[in-house]
């Protein structure tokens, strides 16, 4: 038997509950706070190792493989993985477009699927409720430091990429594989822009981390049924069967950020998908903080 008992909502809002002189529920357990236990943890450094050392295991590639110049492929058509040797900017876009479906998705899924579930592996979740830390405080609380360093992660790739590119290839404008070009000085904030969406677009997947990870005490299984449940939307948009019930999914708009990369910049697609990634990501954050209040904390 535990002498340590997890704070009940009930208890909390009970006609005379008394709490000690000086307490204030919202300054319990402040960002800051669990962003510096967050930032210590040896995941995040090496997530962020992983990110940072992509760009230039692309140039070693390139390198040793060499390039085709924007020549594209048999059949007449050039990619981004074409004009990657074309500027720091195109070099940016290809390690954003090779990693946007899959690799940029592990470290929110990690972030957001370790944060809750990682505490009650521990058997530390109850103590910090105990402390006492408000239920919606506490997730609250984890939920901003998991986007901000899930964000964080997004970010840093394109810009080690960017950097590196530019050292690598020289500072030009954006060619772009449909044809033409974007002035140099354009690019930065169409990158930045193109950035932004694939952020918005990974909230269903930290959406769908926060709330496993409300759900289990295993770390690995929230993170892993994150990944899993977004591969399963990779899968189901690419059954051309389903016709325009693939637009409802948030796999579909995943590589709408491209939009951001034309002469003639296009909101149609990125609205669309930030639309349908924003309502999905609504209803499972409010399921992780509806579940998370009515849960018996027994680790």
């Amino acid at each position: 038997m535990s002498a340590v008992r997890a704070s009940a909502p009930a208890e909390e809002t009970a006609p005379g509950y008394e709490t000690a002189p000086g307490y204030r529920p919202g300054r319990t357990l402040p960002l800051r706070v669990e962003a510096l236990r967050q930032w210590r943890r040896r995941r995040t450094l090496v997530m962020g190792g992983v990110l940072a050392a992509l760009p230039f295991v692309m140039i070693i590639a390139f390198a040793v493989g060499g390039s085709d110049d924007g020549r594209g492929g048999s059949d007449g058509r050039v990619s981004f993985i074409d004009t990657a040797t074309a500027s720091g900017a195109n070099f940016a876009a290809t390690c954003l477009f090779v990693s946007a479906g899959f690799l940029l998705v592990v470290p929110v899924a990690l972030f957001c699927g370790d944060t809750v579930a990682s505490e009650a592996s521990w058997s530390s979740l109850r103590y910090l409720l105990a402390s006492p830390v408000p239920r919606a405080r506490l997730l609250w609380s984890k939920l901003v430091v998991a986007l901000g360093f899930s964000l964080a992660a997004i970010v840093l790739l394109p810009v080690v990429a960017l950097a590196a590119g530019t050292a690598a290839y020289g500072w030009g404008p954006l060619k772009l594989p449909a044809g033409g070009a974007l002035p140099a000085g354009d690019t930065v904030a169409r990158l930045a822009l193109a950035v932004a969406f694939v952020f918005v677009s990974q909230l269903v997947t930290a959406g769908l981390a926060f709330w496993l990870s409300t759900r289990t005490d295993a770390p690995l299984g929230a993170v892993g049924g994150a990944v899993g449940l977004t591969i399963v939307g990779n899968v189901l948009d690419a059954v051309t069967a389903l016709g325009s019930w693939r637009e409802f999914l948030p796999a579909h708009w995943q590589f709408a950020w491209v939009d951001a990369l034309q002469p003639q910049l296009e909101w149609g697609g990125m609205a669309k998908g930030a639309v349908v990634s924003v309502s999905y990501a609504l209803v499972l954050f409010a399921l992780a903080f509806r579940g998370f209040s009515r849960k018996d904390i027994v680790s």
